[in-house]
């Protein structure tokens, strides 16, 4: 009965900014790892951003330090990712996930996902 369920997905032009949010039911990350994958045409499942259980730990991926910020609302259930200075490499359908545990980069270690959000960005 866990469900995770990503918003905020669309199309922008390079340089622009999104904030993709996940609501979580059934379910609490409060001593969880949460994180965002993304997933292009052709491509794997890239981890782009995860976040510790209190908030204050954070890793990204190379291709988006700087421009992403992950975060989380334990309190709602809800973990975020403000996207800018976005760039036409950045789209892909974006994926939350809740890993079930201590933090990990590989996408076959998280145990929830949620359907996506498209995100376009255009030159």
């Amino acid at each position: 009965q866990v469900q995770l369920v990503e918003s905020g997905g669309g199309s922008v032009q390079a340089g622009g900014s999104l904030r993709l949010s996940c609501a979580a039911s059934g379910y609490s990350f409060s001593n969880d790892c949460m994180g965002w994958f993304r997933q292009a045409p052709g491509k794997g499942r890239e981890g782009v951003a995860r976040i510790w259980p209190g908030g204050g730990d954070t890793g990204y991926a190379d291709s988006v330090k700087g421009r992403f910020t992950i975060s989380q609302d334990k309190d709602k259930n809800m973990v975020y990712l403000q996207m800018n200075a976005l760039k036409p490499e950045d789209t892909a359908m974006y994926y939350c996930a809740a890993r079930g545990g201590y933090c990990s980069t590989v996408a076959a270690a998280y145990k929830f996902w949620g359907q996506g959000t498209q995100v376009t960005v255009s030159s």
